[in-house]
């Protein structure tokens, strides 16, 4: 009887044990903590230590200290890094209909957006991503991106015929520059600025955030708020980390990285509009950015051109993510 006790006891204690296993994630990410994704990753580690009363502990290395994108998918395929959040265009190596994101006008306004994020198109290509031994969490806000040009204001597309445009490295940039008349220029981001002011590009598309934190108000003398294209990043998982993890826990994750999510999209909205202030308080005290913002109706004659370019990535994207992101309510 005394044996039985003992061992009943052991098995107990070994449950327990089990239950109470504690596991670390180490969230590697690029940029610094004090941007949007910054905050989200910090407040993402707090809230899921929070609601598993510490039994998942989060140490997030914002700013590159550990890897960057191109090789933190490595690491975490060795399973030393348990989580990062690439950008979009650090995914199309492995699955190209990430590409769907650099088509030029493809999403209506932010509301759109997030609708073809969170709803089947996003799922698809997350499981595109699962299918690479990946797990993919959610979507996360870089913003829209912007015209800019120190030849001429980017206003109809006959503007931007013969101006030489830096572009990353994308067949879909390329075909959306050549589509209006441009001369698309592949340039490494750390080579932008210098580019930009020796007149080597003429012209260039950002997110607000790389426009006015990288300077380039200062060596482009126009911008066209066009809302053409959008950067963003995808949350992904160690599938051998999530593999260690019990369900109750995997739910918790999720749970947290869904309240992370929003508010990382409140905090890249926040950003954006204290941005474009910053960006037009500059042009008004010196009188050297040319600020335009487009209509409905010259937004329209740009998408028309570029639109032209869908169909040369329906084999590379597909066709029915593409339509589907049209046709989303």
């Amino acid at each position: 009887m005394k044996l039985l006790s003992t061992l009943v006891l052991s098995a107990a204690l070994a449950v327990s044990a089990f239950a109470q296993k504690s596991y670390t994630i180490k969230f590697a990410h690029v940029v610094a903590s004090a941007t949007p994704k910054g905050k989200a990753a910090d407040f993402f580690a707090k809230r899921l230590e929070e609601i598993t009363n510490g039994q998942i502990k989060v140490q997030v290395f914002p700013s590159a200290q550990l890897y960057d994108d191109d090789r933190v998918f490595m690491a975490m395929k060795m399973d030393n890094v348990q989580m990062a959040a690439p950008s979009f265009s650090k995914f199309t190596p492995l699955a190209p209909a990430f590409q769907l994101f650099d088509l030029p006008f493809i999403f209506r306004d932010t509301a759109h957006l997030h609708k073809v994020l969170d709803g089947e198109v996003g799922e698809a290509i997350k499981q595109k991503i699962e299918d690479k031994g990946f797990v993919a969490l959610d979507y996360w806000d870089a913003g829209f991106k912007q015209f800019s040009s120190s030849k001429k204001p980017l206003i109809v597309p006959d503007d931007a015929k013969g101006q030489k445009f830096r572009i990353m490295s994308s067949k879909v940039l390329e075909e959306q520059t050549r589509a209006v008349g441009g001369n698309p220029q592949v340039l490494p981001f750390s080579e932008v600025y210098s580019a930009l002011q020796q007149g080597v590009v003429d012209a260039a598309e950002n997110p607000l955030s790389n426009f006015y934190n990288s300077k380039f108000h200062e060596v482009q003398s126009s911008l066209t708020i066009s809302d053409h294209g959008y950067l963003g990043y995808l949350v992904v998982v160690s599938d051998k980390f999530w593999k260690s993890l019990p369900d109750d826990l995997k739910a918790k994750v999720k749970q947290a990285m869904k309240e992370a999510t929003q508010f990382e999209r409140e905090e890249s909205a926040k950003d954006e509009a204290i941005l474009l202030a910053k960006v037009e308080e500059y042009a008004k005290n010196t009188g050297k950015l040319q600020i335009t913002k487009l209509t409905p109706a010259q937004k329209a004659e740009w998408q028309k051109v570029m639109s032209t370019i869908y169909p040369k990535f329906y084999d590379v994207i597909g066709k029915d993510l593409i339509e589907k992101t049209m046709n989303t309510k």
